[in-house]
């Protein structure tokens, strides 16, 4: 058993809910961490299975682990509880059905300690079992894990959420300055991680692969409607409203494809009307879409008008940037990529 400090250098926040055939690989996974100086505190949020028998006996076994319960109140009051009793500056998050590299912790802190303007550190990530991997989540693995330092993170954070949640590190500090965790209808890690950016806190990835996220039918962001595809454009539409969009009227599409469309559709309800279009495919250059002008990309040009790049295929993504770049569009600036 490993001794309990009153000051850990690391706290792991932890919900849990049903996870008795999971958790006990992953508590595993961090009792065989080379970085020994941490508390886990487990929040158990109303679990109906073995998964409070686990964590108490785990509790007992290791003066490390504290575990607390919600009663089942879901997952942002399990989050905003846990966070709050975590004793440390620096908190490392971790579901109970995911496993840990043995170096990973030792990693986030030898390089949060050499970093202190990082606010928050992912680790590269692998999806297992493989065979249950399709060539949509085998992209997203490859696109999270060449976003290594803040400017590409913050180049496409509103393509996707950028990190795997219980893959980061972060300073509870800068966490709490933006409020917590926040149940808007979306993701509640996606909708952080827009907060902190937009507060200008730092990002950045480890390269090597220290976490194993699991994948399976009943994952949370195959279940849950907060994680469907129209509630991350709403949560990107409500952040880009307090920045990029604040007080726009209109906008130029680059996608006139079914994303565009409902970006279109989004965009109305909130009165932002698309003055353009832009499309490769040339049976739709030249036509008129809900009333504006579908264009090519050579015809693009900078006109005062904001560009929302909303090109779902990730292959088309560079064609894209590279032409709204030609065309004199700056990223961050005047053009931005959703999809």
């Amino acid at each position: 058993m490993a001794p309990a400090t009153s000051n850990p250098s690391l706290s792991i926040l932890m919900p849990v809910r049903n996870e008795e055939q999971h958790l006990p690989a992953a508590l595993a996974s961090l009792s065989a961490q080379s970085f020994r100086d941490w508390e886990l505190v487990a929040v158990d949020d109303g679990s109906t299975d073995r998964t409070p028998d686990i964590l108490a006996r785990a509790a007992a076994a290791d003066a490390r682990v504290r575990v607390l319960a919600t009663g089942g109140q879901g997952l942002v009051p399990a989050l905003n509880l846990g966070l709050a009793e975590c004793r440390s500056e620096l908190v490392a998050r971790m579901d109970g059905d995911d496993i840990s590299h043995p170096a990973r912790l030792q990693a986030q802190i030898g390089y949060l300690a050499a970093h202190p303007e990082v606010g928050l550190l992912a680790t590269s990530f692998h999806h297992f079992p493989r065979r249950h991997i399709g060539s949509g989540m085998m992209g997203y693995q490859q696109w999270q894990n060449s976003l290594l330092c803040h400017d590409a993170i913050l180049a496409d954070i509103f393509v996707e959420s950028p990190f795997v949640h219980p893959s980061v590190i972060f300073r509870k500090e800068e966490v709490l300055q933006v409020g917590g965790y926040r149940d808007m209808g979306w993701a509640e890690d996606y909708d952080l991680w827009l907060r902190l950016a937009a507060a200008g806190t730092r990002f950045a990835r480890l390269p090597e692969t220290l976490f194993f996220w699991r994948e399976r039918p009943e994952r949370t962001t195959r279940t849950n409607p907060a994680y469907a595809a129209q509630a991350m454009r709403l949560c990107k539409l409500h952040h880009l409203l307090q920045g990029f969009l604040k007080g726009e009227r209109s906008v130029i599409l680059a996608g006139a494809g079914l994303e565009g469309r409902a970006w279109y559709r989004i965009l109305g309800e909130v009165g932002i009307r698309v003055e353009a279009w832009v499309d490769v495919d040339p049976k739709k250059i030249g036509r008129q879409l809900h009333g504006a002008p579908v264009l090519a990309t050579r015809d693009l040009e900078t006109s005062g008008t904001k560009l929302l790049m909303t090109v779902g295929a990730r292959g088309a993504r560079a064609v894209v940037r590279e032409s709204t770049r030609q065309a004199g569009f700056v990223e961050g600036i005047d053009a931005v990529c959703v999809a």
